[in-house]
């Protein structure tokens, strides 16, 4: 899950506790070109106001200005948009003819949202898995435990209810402060992530100004130890510095983190990796899991290029995609 949608369950639940009605937007297939995956979510007020994208422009246009049009008031809707035999017509017309499916739930609030919302929100902030079923004829809605395997969405073959996997939110550990670092907090929020920054280091806080990202002074280990990963979860050191990179790597390998890396050139790393092993104790299964030099082998030469490689790689694991399939 990316940290937007974390923002839209926030956004939800904050206005429902406040006695607005709230439009949970989900889109549930796309098909041909489209800027946002299954699951993705929107939310809205019905006075347009609204966090979170469908489509990055038309679609949600077209939505709030029907929404406050006074449309959308059953508890469930199913759109296509693009689909020029849909109920859009060519109203609507997404790059490359594709089309976006979505379906819109209009939230009443009352304790039932919030209690359904409390729980998507822990469950984004990578507290579990959930698999959130929904009711196409009413509009009902049940949570259930999920092992997180599986199409973000499925739909009954019926056509009568879908199941929606609901997972932690995807998150970047940057461990220690650099240039690199800095250019991989700006890709990867850009990209959608949570990215906290962790350095201890008064001197390293000069200069960095990235919005939208959580900096915290503490050693990077001390972080990642208390309950700083999760399975939707990338650490990568980038400072040059063992006390920091090292005891971050020690840290890491002991958590569900799918990506674990460290900046250094193939010398450093076969060095790195002997250290690790004789002071910080960790086996060759330890090893294996860390992706040292970070990144793709792109010839890197500037902090950008690393950043961008180190970035690629991070979401090339999170995709599932092989290397050899690049």
């Amino acid at each position: 899950m990316q940290h937007l949608d974390l923002q839209v369950i926030e956004q939800a639940l904050g206005w429902s506790r406040a006695g607005e009605a709230v439009w949970l937007c989900t889109v549930l297939g796309t098909f041909g070109s489209s800027p946002r995956e299954p699951g993705s979510l929107l939310a809205a007020r019905c006075d347009g106001s609204h966090v979170g994208s469908l489509s990055g422009g038309c679609v949600e246009e077209d939505f709030l200005e029907r929404l406050q049009a006074g449309e959308f008031e059953h508890a469930i809707t199913v759109l296509r948009y693009g689909d020029p035999d849909g109920p859009q017509g060519a109203r609507i017309a997404l790059p490359c003819g594709g089309i976006l499916k979505v379906l819109i739930e209009r939230l009443p609030a009352d304790a039932a949202t919030w209690a359904q919302l409390e729980r998507l929100h822990a469950t984004l902030r990578g507290q579990q898995h959930l698999l959130r079923s929904v009711d196409l004829r009413d509009g009902q809605t049940t949570l259930s435990e999920d092992d997180g395997l599986g199409p973000r969405v499925v739909e009954a073959a019926d056509g009568l209810s879908l199941q929606i996997r609901v997972g932690p939110a995807a998150r970047l550990i940057v461990a220690g402060i650099s240039p690199v670092a800095v250019i991989c907090a700006q890709f990867a929020h850009t990209l959608g992530f949570e990215v906290i920054v962790c350095d201890p280091r008064e001197e390293a806080y000069a200069g960095f100004d990235v919005p939208g990202v959580e900096l915290r002074k503490e050693l990077p280990s001390q972080f990642i130890a208390a309950d700083g990963c999760h399975r939707a979860t990338a650490v990568v050191a980038l400072t040059h510095d063992p006390r920091i990179d090292d005891l971050a790597m020690i840290e890491a390998v002991r958590t569900q983190a799918f990506y674990i890396g460290v900046m250094g050139s193939q010398r450093t790393s076969a060095v790195r990796a002997e250290r690790l092993r004789r002071v910080g104790g960790l086996s060759e299964a330890d090893i294996a899991r860390l992706h040292m030099p970070v990144g793709l082998a792109l010839g890197s030469k500037t902090p950008a290029e690393i950043a961008l490689a180190a970035i690629a790689d991070i979401v090339r694991v999170y995709r599932g995609r092989p290397r050899d399939a690049l």
